[in-house]
């Protein structure tokens, strides 16, 4: 391996269960070192998370990365997206924050839906209508469960928001992550005010949101980063991914982790009035369009371990359908949903309903690529159906998923050889500071969108309309509080 040519940059990816960080050589995109630390999620009906403990995850990880951490030049964080932090006047959390995938707010959503316009105004102004994930319907939540602690908050952050902010003492923010609050607008890119003034919260308690390519301020002194080091502005974890593969416009995207997502970067401003597609912001100045489940690959761990198999240990063929909406669905919305198995025989196998668990996951994404990829001319933005569906994430790595994404979208995919995109994402973004370059021609300078390709199979249009006719006939089991 060649001697690493510098300057050094550091990358973070905060995520629901970890943070890690990598060192990397901003010339070449080689890895010099990496460092990771878990976190816990309380349990119970929500999901929350202390963000202390990402900022001690955090401090653990660039300690593991050794002397490459201490010679880095520049720092950008990555974290998970529509986390409501909540600080108070010292900068201290004022309670745990609620995560992406806490959809205690249903209610409060359907209630900022209907009482601001509807479906079609909030696509249209915000970009996107709000699912439970979304922070603004967190703060509505928070306002009428826990009015104490709304009370107590002098600083509302998303976690990318929260360590950057823990880095450099400046509260400051990027659109890309900003545009999945509920409460920037994608129209004027900046913050709504009719929103904020609907549900209660000043923009004063909001961060600066930051410009591409602008820093966010440099490190202080006291952590295993040098003092002074240039901090980027960091961005949600999808965006930082998408940065990290150095995407062109029309790319499609399928990530397999914790959640699911489909996305590409468009030059068009999304405005999906049906609410499957989500209009974010990319962390540049282009859009990205995106769909996302609640249940993809830790849904799937839980029923390969609720039969006692190897997540591997799928059996083809059988007529089992299986709905994995475990902690209810965000795509299809399905806040309220469980779980649904269908079509059980006496020669259902095990492994029929373990790869029907897999296919009812994989299902709900196929479902929305179409509308990602729609430019809203009825064309697919950039030639996206002649491209391969690039597979990332956790779940990329396993036979099962790549096999079962091959079967029901009839597409080829390539699998990227590098690992841990989030992380590279905000690498790139941190290199493209530093040297004054585009953060999407740095990661294509680093070829990190280049893997193994797998040619196109027959798509499997049987056991899809299977999955169509069982969401489809499940309204009443499936919608219901």
């Amino acid at each position: 391996m060649a001697a690493p040519e510098g300057p050094f940059v550091v990358g973070v990816d905060s995520s629901t269960q970890s943070t890690k960080a990598l060192v990397v050589d901003a010339a070449t995109g080689e890895v010099v070192a990496r460092g990771q630390a878990p976190h816990k999620v309380t349990p119970g009906p929500g999901h929350e998370s202390d963000p202390e403990q990402w900022w001690e995850a955090l401090r653990a990880a660039l300690a593991q990365c050794g002397d490459a951490a201490r010679r880095a030049a520049a720092v950008s964080v990555g974290g998970q997206q529509h986390g409501l932090v909540t600080l108070d006047a010292d900068g201290r959390p004022v309670r745990p924050a609620l995560l992406w995938n806490d959809v205690r707010s249903a209610p409060q959503r359907d209630r900022l839906v209907e009482e601001l316009g509807g479906p079609g105004e909030w696509a249209e102004r915000i970009g996107s209508v709000p699912p439970p994930a979304f922070t603004v319907t967190k703060w509505a939540w928070l306002r009428e469960n826990e009015p104490e602690s709304a009370a107590a908050t002098a600083a509302v952050r998303l976690p990318h928001d929260y360590l950057t902010q823990r880095l450099t003492g400046v509260g400051t923010t990027d659109r890309g992550d900003a545009s999945g609050t509920g409460w920037w607008s994608s129209r004027t890119e900046a913050y709504d005010e009719r929103v904020l003034e609907h549900v209660g919260l000043s923009p004063d308690l909001l961060p600066r949101v930051l410009g591409h390519g602008e820093a966010a301020g440099t490190v202080r002194e006291g952590l295993p980063l040098p003092a002074g080091t240039l901090v980027a502005t960091g961005t949600g974890d999808n965006m930082a991914a998408a940065l990290g593969l150095g995407l062109r416009p029309g790319q499609p995207v399928l990530s397999l982790g914790t959640s699911g997502t489909v996305y590409a970067v468009s030059p068009h401003r999304p405005a999906d009035p049906t609410g499957t597609v989500s209009g974010f912001a990319d962390a540049r100045t282009d859009w990205l369009p995106l769909a996302c489940t609640l249940n993809c690959t830790l849904a799937v761990d839980r029923v390969a371990a609720l039969l006692g198999l190897n997540r591997e240990a799928v059996e083809a063929g059988g007529a089992v359908t299986m709905l994995p909406f475990l902690d209810g669905e965000r795509t299809p919305p399905l806040p309220y949903a469980s779980g649904l198995l269908h079509g059980l025989r006496h020669d259902s196998s095990g492994g029929h309903v373990l790869q029907a668990a897999y296919d009812g996951a994989v299902f709900a994404l196929l479902q929305a690529l179409d509308k990602v990829l729609d430019d809203g001319t009825g064309a697919a933005v950039g030639g996206a159906d002649a491209q391969p569906l690039l597979l990332i994430g956790g779940g990329a790595k396993g036979v099962a998923w790549r096999e079962t994404v091959r079967r029901l979208s009839g597409r080829p995919v390539r699998v990227p050889r590098a690992q841990e995109l989030v992380a590279l994402g905000a690498a790139a973004q941190a290199a493209a500071l530093l040297l004054g370059e585009d953060a999407g021609a740095v990661a294509r300078r680093w070829n990190t969108a280049e893997g193994t390709a797998y040619e196109a199979v027959p798509r499997d249009d049987e056991a899809l309309a299977r999955l169509e006719a069982t969401l489809s006939g499940a309204d009443t089991l499936l919608g219901g509080p």
